[in-house]
């Protein structure tokens, strides 16, 4: 969204671009993080390699 990085908390721009960027963050990492606990590599199991 053009403009989205000036916008103030009292604008309405601000709030759709996080509510979009939410939503789009959300289906992209739902079948991502269904697909690894599926396997087995769940949270605990991937944080064990830092």
């Amino acid at each position: 969204m053009p403009g989205a990085m000036d916008a103030q908390l009292d604008q309405w721009l601000f709030w759709g671009a996080l509510a979009l960027s939410l939503a789009l963050a959300f289906v992209v990492t739902t079948p991502v993080n269904r697909w690894m606990m599926s396997r087995g590599l769940g949270h605990a199991v991937v944080h064990a390699h830092h």
